[in-house]
């Protein structure tokens, strides 16, 4: 396996930063090596947050995305820091809602209502959750059990079985997607 890049965007106040925690742990408990780097505007709410995760199978040599194979995008600031390193291949996750008017380039996008499915779970903070269930499904990064008891691990004993729950809406939501060959 060659490194495979992902980012995960939008903005401050998303959970961005705890769904690449979560992430980097599925990924480290799989034997894989990860490199992780984070970028936040200094507003709490509202600017714009990403964090970008390399796996590799031996150490990562070079710790910053250069050509991205997933992103999430789950709010409209973020779209136009990431076209650069998009390429056709790049599985695109956008929140339909929050989403506009997504990246204007050659990708696999898949446009998805995120945050109605977290409400639909019963808190919209469960989104980056739901988002990045949706793309280890969609890419095969990390298995759902990983990350699964990653959440169960990690997580307040208060909010488990509710990011269990959005976990498991991701997998539904990522249910007949597919790409053309």
């Amino acid at each position: 396996m060659s490194d495979f890049q992902i980012r995960l965007s939008g903005s401050g106040g998303q959970g961005l930063q705890l769904a690449a925690k979560i992430l980097g742990g599925a990924i480290l408990k799989e034997g894989k090596r990860v490199a992780q780097s984070t970028s936040y505007e200094p507003t709490s709410r509202g600017g714009l947050s990403r964090s970008d995760l390399i796996i590799g199978e031996e150490a990562v040599e070079y710790p910053l995305v250069t050509d991205l194979d997933c992103l999430l995008i789950l709010d409209q600031v973020a779209v136009d820091s990431s076209v650069d390193v998009i390429r056709p291949s790049t599985v695109v996750l956008i929140d339909s809602e929050r989403v506009t008017v997504a990246p204007q380039v050659e990708c696999k996008l898949v446009s998805l209502e995120l945050v109605q499915a977290a409400y639909a779970v019963g808190n919209v903070r469960t989104a980056n959750i739901i988002a990045l269930s949706v793309l280890a499904e969609l890419s095969g990064f990390c298995r759902a059990a990983t990350l699964q008891k990653i959440v169960e691990d990690s997580m307040p004993t208060r909010f488990v079985a509710l990011n269990l729950d959005a976990l498991e809406a991701g997998v539904d939501l990522a249910k007949g997607i597919e790409f053309p060959a």
